[in-house]
């Protein structure tokens, strides 16, 4: 029986093996075709990974392990709250457009893939609602978001910030995107995000100007 270093240590490498072996096939990789490309029993890999879907989160957790440690590092650090949320999305948008970039092809087949087992990969999202909420609440402390409960100040600033996030939005909008308009909705966010009411809803019905 294998240690727990060693299964981990083997289930990274099969794991890396199975986003390569994605890339290059354009399709997910079962338990049954890695067992086959690495010359092993089906029973061997099935030691490591529950099953399809195993195999599957263990690929995303790879995939996602740069941005995992990004956010760890922004959270960590002592930067003034505005300049450490701005790191927060950037850093990570970063990777995103690199990986978009350097194989469109295989970038967008990752993002079907993650969509279709979303299940899988919604720890992942779970946990940058999770570090960003830490950032709110910094930038709380120091007097901004006034009225706002970290929940909902969670809801908007993801909806401000999707395109930046969301990496579907670079097979649509690449060009458009860009570190210096996240800035600018990083600095707006912190102008003016609030529960005052501004008047958006302030009229019932729309009448022409006079």
């Amino acid at each position: 029986m294998m240690s727990a270093e060693t299964r981990r240590s083997e289930r990274q490498r099969l794991a890396a093996r199975a986003l390569e072996l994605t890339i290059q096939r354009g399709h997910e990789i079962t338990l049954l075709l890695l067992a086959a490309e690495e010359g092993i029993s089906r029973h061997r890999v099935e030691e490591l990974f529950e099953d399809d879907g195993d195999l599957f989160e263990a690929v995303a957790e790879l995939w996602m392990e740069p941005h995992v440690a990004i956010m760890e590092e922004v959270v960590a650090s002592d930067l003034p709250s505005n300049r450490k949320m701005y790191e927060f999305f950037v850093r990570r948008f970063r990777i995103t457009r690199e990986r978009y970039r350097q194989n469109p092809a295989a970038f967008a087949l990752i993002c079907e893939l993650g969509a279709a087992r979303f299940e899988r990969v919604r720890s992942f999202v779970d946990l940058a609602d999770h570090y960003l909420c830490e950032v709110i609440a910094q930038a709380q402390v120091d007097g901004f978001f006034p009225g706002l409960g970290i929940d909902e100040t969670l809801s908007l600033i993801n909806q401000m910030v999707a395109n930046y996030t969301l990496p579907d939005a670079l097979i649509y909008i690449d060009e458009k995107l860009s570190e210096e308009k996240l800035a600018r909705i990083i600095d707006t966010i912190f102008i003016g995000l609030s529960a005052e009411e501004g008047g958006a809803r302030g009229i019932n019905r729309l009448r022409l100007a006079t």
